[in-house]
């Protein structure tokens, strides 16, 4: 359904560093850097057909994060979300809402964490259990 998904940074080297050692986790590899027209860097990281991008605002405003928006990485494991989430911490990130572990949903059983970037992005960790 999903091309890519992409979120706006506010220091694209800490976006970086941190995106790196996050998405690591879950396998993804150096991102693909680009530089647009307008002399901004994004940053494409890809992984299993999917996408996610990190960039600095192409109209020169502040990045901001999305009221109420989730960004939702699926792993494979319970361990693995744990990793995702503490490696998120260990780089600069918060953990929010409850600590990562079981919670039901109209999906079944879900392991998750949440955590928000340096930039204040609300991301979330999953695996079925």
């Amino acid at each position: 359904m999903f091309s890519h998904v992409m979120v706006g940074t506010n220091d694209i080297e800490r976006a970086n560093r941190f995106y790196n050692a996050v998405l690591g986790v879950l396998g993804a590899g150096e991102p693909y850097r680009n530089t647009n027209a307008s002399g901004k860097t994004r940053l494409f990281y890809r992984h299993d057909g999917s996408a996610f991008c990190v960039t600095e605002p192409i109209n020169g405003e502040p990045a901001c994060a999305a009221n109420g928006g989730t960004i939702g990485f699926k792993c494979s494991s319970p361990e693995q979300v744990q990793a995702f989430h503490d490696t998120a911490l260990a780089q600069g990130g918060t953990s929010i809402e409850s600590p990562p572990g079981e919670r039901e949903s109209a999906f079944g059983g879900l392991f998750v964490a949440y955590v928000r970037d340096p930039d204040g992005n609300k991301l979330c960790a999953l695996c079925r259990v």
